[in-house]
């Protein structure tokens, strides 16, 4: 599977919990995380009250911070120099085959896949020494295929970079030719909504601020990156509602004003059987400081509690099962929508007529 628009500020704090309607707290948890009450009159649409502040446990690690010290390992697609020092005719430019194997010279294939470069010489001239006598190999890396970074999103030159070497943020997102840069108005702010970017490691999103790294200059953020991380600038230009989880058609709905919460799961062709309603979950704003509200959407169905508003760029996730903490679960709701977000645009990177995916399963909550 390919490695998928998005949420606003929820503004005002209240002390008001209103579980008789619907939206459920967690208590006693060991840190607080940002809960929001959704339920407004039409006559206030698009407003919404906050419960209590957030303050996210996940933070960066300072490893992610300092390049890595492990040496280059060679993979099938990168290109190497090799030459026999003394031997005429032995300069040549090879690359590891598919099958992890160099074809050079005398040898009838030298499996390098995994190998470091000085690992990949001390091979060769092991190999070759059948042939020659005391080879001494010269060999350089000249491309790389094997380890990339994806940057895509509002950029200048969005793409699929090699990583060669150490790699920060910046620099990856400098390598894509910086973000798109409006014509008339010369800003890039209107068009990359920073508080949805997002970087993807191993299925999970970093907690990397963007809004800090690229508009405060936090160098702090600027993390180093690995091999298929994946990072992704969305246009502040979109209008969306992302609907996910336990839905018969997970998706990105148009957002309207006043779209209700029963719209846009009717928009995503319903609830599956299976659904949990009762923990219908609502997240709002930046993805590194996430505000959730848990609605009981079978007492609105049942008319014993009133609809919710959304505002654009909510995410609505319907769980199958109850989650065991507030915390665990809205990361697990922003870990499923970053996911959804990679698979569709890197889909999308790779393969202008792919159809895109949803995703309506969690790995666990």
């Amino acid at each position: 599977m390919c490695s998928s628009s998005l949420i606003s500020r929820a503004v005002g704090l209240t002390r008001c919990a209103a579980v008789s309607l619907g939206v459920m707290l967690l208590i006693g948890c060991k840190t607080t995380k940002s809960t929001f009450d959704p339920r407004v009159s039409q006559r206030s649409a698009g407003g919404s009250t906050n419960l209590f502040v957030s303050a996210t446990t996940n933070q960066i690690k300072p490893d992610w911070l300092k390049p890595s010290s492990t040496p280059f390992i060679i993979g099938p697609g990168d290109r190497l120099d090799l030459e026999v020092l003394g031997r005429s005719g032995t300069r040549g430019a090879t690359f590891v085959c598919p099958d992890g194997k160099i074809y050079y010279d005398l040898l009838p294939g030298l499996e390098v896949w995994g190998l470091t470069l000085a690992e990949t010489k001390q091979s060769l001239e092991r190999e070759l020494a059948k042939y020659y006598t005391r080879p001494q190999v010269s060999i350089a890396l000249t491309s790389v295929e094997s380890k990339r970074v994806w940057v895509l999103g509002r950029l200048n030159k969005s793409g699929i970079f090699p990583l060669s070497g150490p790699m920060t943020i910046i620099e990856a997102i400098s390598r894509a030719g910086g973000l798109f840069t409006s014509r008339f108005s010369g800003t890039t702010e209107e068009l990359a909504d920073l508080n949805h970017s997002f970087i993807i490691r191993n299925g999970e999103m970093l907690p990397v601020n963007f809004q800090k790294l690229l508009r405060a200059g936090d160098t702090s953020q600027n993390i180093y990156l690995e091999p298929d991380d994946f990072i992704y600038l969305p246009s502040s230009l979109s209008s969306q509602v992302f609907v996910l989880g336990r839905v018969n058609g997970p998706r990105p709905i148009g957002f309207v004003d006043n779209m209700t919460l029963t719209t846009a799961i009717g928009k995503a062709l319903g609830t599956a059987p299976d659904a949990h309603l009762s923990q219908v979950a609502i997240v709002r704003g930046s993805l590194t400081e996430p505000k959730i509200a848990i609605v009981n959407l079978a007492a609105i169905l049942t008319g014993r509690a009133p609809d919710v508003l959304l505002q654009a760029r909510d995410i609505v996730y319907v769980p199958q099962s109850p989650y065991r903490t507030l915390e665990r679960y809205a990361k697990m709701i922003t870990d499923t929508f970053v996911r959804a977000v990679a698979a569709n645009e890197g889909g999308h990177a790779v393969d202008s007529g792919f159809t895109g995916v949803g995703v309506s399963t969690p790995i666990g909550q």
